[in-house]
């Protein structure tokens, strides 16, 4: 029977059971329509068998692994840091001796934007929400005792990126390892920056050119390090639709792409370590489906537009994390429930890596009870529920199937969209990029206000918060700044002043030229300058970005 027969003999169907007539129709979270029912004729009869292919192979629809889970389980990652580099470690331990396989750092908000933790821009913020680096020896008490050789270390940094990421490969040379040995991501997403999180520093263009410094090096001397970790999450916290999130955070990747070009790099030589990490929402279908699409748009984007040979840089590989917008403060321990669901949604899209929020993250810092249950959730998932047993359950749901293309389709006409206004830094320039996200995330709050889109425990089923509706609560040392900003200080009265002086006079000489700044940021980070002064010297140089008026 072919889609044409199968199409009218739905619509009888839905004609001719009385059940259906008035039923208010469904709508996905971007506001498509939601058929009552999914048959071969939303998805062209049985094309869409050859059209999804394989595990394994090109379009890479169905996974990127042949074997995918059967093979080799996600990475387990928790996103931790806090306080203090030692306490840091503390908390990672405590991780890698409960189950997870790789580490997540998370930086405090001065490290992100560059300030050392003694700086007065940094005064209330230090350790609040995650760990200060401002040294070398901050890198190597958070990473104490820990094999950096046998672990995956992911480090959420974008702005100084290059600058951590020296630090992190002067900790391994400090300890005789290879560089070669370390293996990784580095965020370095800098373009989602200037739309949603807002931890900027420099320009676009000196921050895209640290970007393809990066690129370049990391080919040549960390061949197992990625390179950089594209990022929709942040956007879709911000308020993003699935598909929005995808279209942003490829156009990102568009203009990252042809910057490494432009500074004549291979494709084939970087596109292999480009990773990404999107956010897994409720809606699990959705949600599983937006892989789907993403992997299938991805690759195409990479073999026909950028002509990569490597079936590698055909590959999305990525790491999610569960919604934290997601959270309520309310009744917390339901938390727990949208995680695992959301968890679900991130297995049967083929995440490589996931990342599961805390129920306890709307109200405080994770507390070591919490994690453990997000580890759990995880481990739970893996050991007991049976959706690791075959590759692609979902593979040819009628449902899934459409919702996929339908995403696809949507995905590329939005990313052409923001071609045609110059790419994505032209689009966030322009303000076009940040428009969208915050006029979606006022439509979100009026609709959770109003009672049209239902958060259970806020907005519907509510109940008074009393005895055993209570959780632990994260309890925060007060004396943790003072604590940091004394162990910097004492570390500038033991380091060379001369050698500091040396690399960061270097530093600004090739910051003013063309050379790639790798090597210099590494020579700075042995030295011990701080990370404020690292981006001092290059404010002087770049300049900062000053951020474009959206209303």
């Amino acid at each position: 029977m072919d889609s044409t027969n199968f199409r009218e003999i739905k619509e009888q169907w839905v004609h001719a059971d009385k059940s259906l007539a008035g039923l208010k129709r469904r709508q996905t979270d971007w506001g498509a329509a939601v058929e009552p029912l999914y048959t071969p004729a939303e998805v062209d009869g049985q094309d869409y068998l050859a059209e999804i292919g394989f595990p394994g192979q090109y379009p890479f629809t169905r996974g990127i692994h042949s074997g995918m889970y059967l093979a080799r389980p996600w990475t387990i990652r928790q996103y931790s840091g806090y306080e203090s580099p030692q306490d840091t470690n503390r908390r990672f331990r405590y991780l890698l001796e409960h189950g997870q396989t790789g580490l997540s750092v998370a930086f405090d908000l001065p490290t992100q934007i560059g300030y050392d933790s003694d700086d007065p821009m940094s005064a209330g913020e230090v350790g609040k929400v995650g760990v200060p680096v401002d040294t070398l020896e901050d890198m190597e008490s958070i990473f104490d005792g820990l094999p950096l050789d046998k672990l995956s270390t992911s480090m959420t940094i974008n702005a100084p990126a290059a600058i951590l990421l020296a630090m992190y490969i002067s900790l391994a040379r400090k300890r005789n390892l290879d560089p070669k040995a370390l293996s990784g991501t580095i965020q370095n997403d800098i373009l989602k920056e200037y739309t949603v999180r807002g931890t900027y520093i420099f320009p676009p263009k000196p921050s895209i050119r640290l970007i393809t410094d990066i690129f370049a090096y990391c080919g040549e001397h960390l061949p197992r390090f990625n390179s950089i970790n594209i990022a929709g999450y942040h956007m879709r916290e911000a308020g993003c639709s699935a598909v929005q999130e995808i279209a942003f955070s490829f156009s990102n990747a568009i203009a990252y792409i042809q910057a490494g070009l432009a500074a004549g790099l291979d494709i084939d030589s970087f596109a292999p370590r480009i990773s990404w990490i999107f956010n897994t929402a409720n809606k699990i279908f959705e949600e599983a489906a937006k892989y789907r699409a993403a992997r299938r748009v991805w690759a195409e984007l990479l073999r026909e537009r950028f002509g990569a040979k490597d079936p590698r840089s055909w590959m999305l590989r990525f790491h999610t994390q569960t919604s934290g917008a997601s959270l309520t403060a309310q009744q917390p321990v339901n938390n727990a429930v949208r995680v695992a669901y959301q968890v679900l949604a991130a297995v049967l899209g083929g995440a490589q890596s996931i990342a599961a929020c805390s129920y306890d993250e709307a109200l405080s810092l994770p507390t070591e009870e919490s994690v453990r249950c997000s580890i759990r959730t995880q481990q739970i998932l893996l050991e007991e529920a049976g959706v690791t047993d075959t590759v692609d359950p979902l593979g040819g749901s009628y449902y899934v199937e459409a919702l996929t293309r339908r995403m696809c389709e949507e995905i590329k006409a939005l990313i052409m969209r923001i071609d045609d206004m110059g790419g994505a830094v032209a689009a966030i320039e322009r303000g076009f990029v940040q428009r969208e996200i915050e006029g979606r995330a006022y439509e979100i709050q009026r609709d959770i206000e109003q009672g049209r889109r239902v958060v259970v425990g806020l907005n519907k089923h509510q109940v008074e918060e009393e005895g055993e509706q209570r959780v632990n609560i994260f309890q925060s040392n007060p004396q943790a700044e003072q604590d940091q900003i004394e162990r910097l200080q004492a570390l500038r009265r033991r380091r060379s002043a001369d050698k500091v002086t040396a690399a960061l006079g270097a530093l600004r000489e090739a910051a003013q030229g063309d050379r790639n700044l790798m090597p210099v940021l590494i020579e700075a980070s042995e030295a011990y300058a701080s990370l404020g002064e690292i981006c001092g010297a290059l404010r002087e140089v770049f300049g900062e970005y000053k951020p474009v008026r959206t209303i």
